[in-house]
This record gives structure tokens, C-alpha cells and sequence, in this order.
């Protein structure tokens, strides 16, 4: 087998590198809404968010699970940011005081994925997440994320709540660009399908719209720690921290598992793979507390990436991971880097979702679909994805622990798959 050349190496770390800021850039902006933070707070975030991406990513790649899967702020974790937001000031709080209470939350829940992973409990709990679980974790996954990037690819973010027509036209052309040449491209026009739709995106959207005003930034800057203020400890994050490591655990498993499923890799390594992932998820789950921003996990849509682009080598991944790191002692690379259009962003990370939906159903197909498994696919879809659709005040007046829950549909879903297939045991 040829040795890639330099040029492969570098065009394939940068696809990566595209890939990582792609996912990691809306987060920052979110949570700067929700939290009322100015401009150059959000601009830190941001900066933050991607230095803790890549360290996260990179000890991820060398010393835990050891696969190319990016880490990117968790979901549950937007919802927790988002839900604390609301009763801490119901409550009389600050969004101030509830920053810092998350900080420590964060630093906490490391500490348990710590000791999951250490004393290899994640491991044992290994067996509960069949192909039934991982199948319906993935397309319960799509069917949540597929909303909020379809409204990114629409131009519907930040103060504009209707359709933008020319936004959405190049986002649906990006998109379009991007499963055309993975599918019909031949070569490394298939193999950089997602970067050169990217640019293409990028290009058509700034030709069009025109660019957008630069702020002034200093050349060099050193990511804050604690940017919020010292963390402020509660015994209320204690349960809430327990249970999010524990959430956490189902998300690292389907991430490991699908990635390895697309790497084509099957070996009894994984449960060591589970619990050194487990491990580093803690350790950067400290790191995020520490830094002031939303914890990272492992991402499924790594295996999305991989299967679309067919690009299977680790080593672009860390050199991706490096990059990712070193750019954000920058601030002007960055914010040339984040500037890619949100509708363009969200369009590629939607084309990655193709494949996770391949892999979500090859996993159901792994064993024969039964009439027990049928209906218990059946349950948990309906209300899963009916919980996704609940408006968020639903549950307002439950403890903030069974709001984190209830109003996550993916959690819903994926916990009800869990606990039926080992209450309904099968008979053969």
C-alpha cells in the first residue's frame, strides 16, 4: 500500500480541521444568548470552545479511546445551561452566580466519568447498549439535531425567525454539493466532498451577501480560565452531576460503537476503549469547568464523516486536533475561521447525517427485527420524538434534575429502549 503524500496529509487535516470549527462554532453563540453575554464575552467563549474542542479531541485520539472522533459540546449539556438559566433567575439568581454554579457542575461530572472509567464501571454496564439501543440512539440523534440545522441552513438563527430565501438556497446547494461528490465523485473529489463543498458554500454565500464587519482583536491571546469567576459549589450539582455521567456513558458508547462499525473494527478491545473514553471524557470534562465553557463529548457524527469522506487514517484527525489548539492563541485566525456562514456550516453537518442514519438502521439489522423489538422500537420512538416536540415550560414545575431529563427527547427515547429490552426479556 502507497504511503499518502504530504499534500493528502495536509488536505485531509484541513477537511478535519473544517469539520471540527463547523461543529463547534454555533454553541458559543447559543449559550451567549441565553446567558445575555456582550460581544467580547461571546468572542471568549468562542475562542474557549475551541481550544477545549481540540485539546478534548486530541487526548481523546493518544491516550483514551484511541479512534479519530472529534469531541464537541454535548447536548445535554446545552440543555442543562439552558434550563439552569431559566430557574435560576425564576429563583432570584444571576446568570452570573449560575455560570460559575456550572462550572463546577462540570468539574464534578468529570470526576464520576473519572472513576466510571477508572474502576472500569463503564465497562460492565457495556452489555445494556445492543444493537436495538445504539440503532435507536442514532436515528433518535438525527430526528433532534435535524431540526435546529434545518433552521440553520433556512437562516433562522440569532434575531431573524423567518426563512431567508438566498441564504437558504446556498446552504440546500452546499448540501446537495456535498452528497453529489461523495456519492458520484471519484477519487479525492469523493474523498473531499464535505471541504469542497464547504468552500464552494462559503465562496457563493460571501460573492452574494457580501462580508461581514471585522472586529479588532489582539494578535495573541491566552484562553481564560475560569472566565465566569471562581466556581461556586452547591449540593444541588451532586445529583445532577451523577446523573449526566452517567447519560454521558450512553453517548461515548454510541459514538465508540459507531465509529468502529464504519472503521470496519471488531475486537474485544472495546470494552478498554470504553473505559479509557470514559476516563478522558472526565478529565475534559474537567478541563471545560475549568475553562468556562460547555463540556465536550465524543460525537457519533464522526462516523458520518468518516463514511462520507472515506477518510479512515488517524493521524490527519490529531494533526486536525493540533491545528485546532495552536489557532486558538490567535484571536484573528479564529474569527476568520468562525466566520464561515452558519447556513453553510449547518449544510455540511446535515450531509454528515446521511450516513448516521445508514449506520442507525444497519445496527437494527444486525439481529432479526421480532415483533418484541418491533414494539419496543415502536415506544420508544413515539415518545422520544413526542417529547422533542413539548414546549420547554412543560416541565418547569419538576425538580431541574427530571427537567434535564424529561425535556431531552434523545434521553427519553434511548432510556425507555434500555429499560424495556431488560424488563422484556425474549423467550428464545
Amino acid at each position: 500500500m502507497a504511503k499518502p503524500s504530504l499534500a493528502t496529509d495536509m488536505l485531509e487535516t484541513f477537511q478535519w480541521f473544517v469539520f471540527l470549527i463547523a461543529s463547534a462554532v454555533a454553541l458559543p453563540i447559543v449559550i451567549g444568548s441565553i446567558y445575555e453575554l456582550n460581544f467580547v464575552q461571546v468572542s471568549g467563549l468562542m475562542q474557549r470552545t475551541f481550544f477545549t474542542v481540540g485539546i478534548a479531541s486530541l487526548l481523546q485520539a493518544l491516550f483514551g479511546h484511541r479512534l479519530p472522533i472529534m469531541e464537541i459540546p454535548a447536548g445535554i449539556w446545552v440543555s442543562i445551561f439552558t434550563v439552569m438559566a431559566v430557574t435560576s433567575v425564576q429563583g432570584g439568581g444571576t446568570y452570573l452566580g449560575t455560570l460559575q454554579t456550572l462550572e463546577t457542575t462540570m468539574i464534578v461530572t468529570g470526576g464520576f466519568l473519572f472513576l466510571f472509567g477508572a474502576f472500569k464501571i463503564s465497562q460492565k454496564i457495556l452489555p445494556i447498549f445492543t444493537p436495538l439501543v445504539t440503532g435507536s440512539f442514532f436515528l433518535l440523534l438525527t430526528v433532534q439535531l435535524s431540526g435546529p440545522l434545518l433552521k440553520g441552513m433556512l437562516g433562522i438563527q440569532g434575531s431573524s425567525d423567518t426563512f431567508q430565501g438566498t441564504e437558504a438556497v446556498i446552504a440546500f446547494l452546499t448540501f446537495f454539493c456535498v452528497i453529489g461528490l461523495s456519492t458520484f465523485g471519484r477519487g479525492w473529489v469523493s474523498s473531499y466532498a464535505v471541504f469542497i463543498g464547504i468552500i464552494i458554500g462559503w465562496v457563493l454565500f460571501r460573492v452574494i451577501l457580501g462580508g461581514q464587519e471585522q472586529a479588532s482583536y489582539s494578535l495573541f491571546s491566552v484562553p481564560e480560565l475560569f472566565a465566569f469567576g471562581p466556581p461556586q459549589f452547591d449540593l444541588s450539582v451532586l445529583p445532577i452531576a451523577f446523573i449526566t455521567a452517567i447519560i454521558s456513558i450512553s453517548n461515548i458508547v454510541a459514538s465508540i460503537v459507531a465509529v468502529r462499525q464504519t472503521l470496519g473494527r471488531d475486537g474485544e478491545e472495546r470494552g478498554t476503549q470504553m473505559n479509557k473514553g470514559t476516563m478522558f471524557s472526565g478529565i475534559n470534562h474537567i478541563i471545560a469547568g475549568g475553562m468556562a465553557t460547555v463540556a465536550n463529548v465524543p460525537s457519533a457524527t464522526s462516523s458520518g464523516f468518516i463514511a462520507l469522506t472515506g477518510q479512515r487514517r488517524k493521524r490527519p484527525f490529531v494533526y486536525a486536533t493540533i491545528l485546532l489548539v495552536l489557532f486558538a492563541f490567535f484571536p484573528p485566525i479564529m474569527a476568520l475561521i468562525s466566520s464561515i456562514p452558519s447556513p453553510v456550516a449547518n449544510a455540511a453537518l446535515m450531509a454528515s447525517f446521511v450516513q448516521l442514519v445508514a449506520i442507525g438502521i444497519k445496527s437494527f439489522t444486525l439481529e432479526p427485527l421480532d415483533s418484541r423489538k418491533l414494539t419496543i422500537i415502536g415506544v420508544a420512538y413515539l415518545f422520544g420524538m413526542g417529547a422533542m416536540f413539548l414546549p420547554s415550560e412543560v416541565f418547569r414545575e419538576l425538580p431541574t434534575l427530571v427537567q434535564n431529563v424529561m425535556s431531552n427527547g434523545l434521553l427519553v427515547g434511548t432510556g425507555l429502549v434500555i429499560v424495556l429490552e431488560q424488563l422484556w426479556r425474549s423467550n428464545q
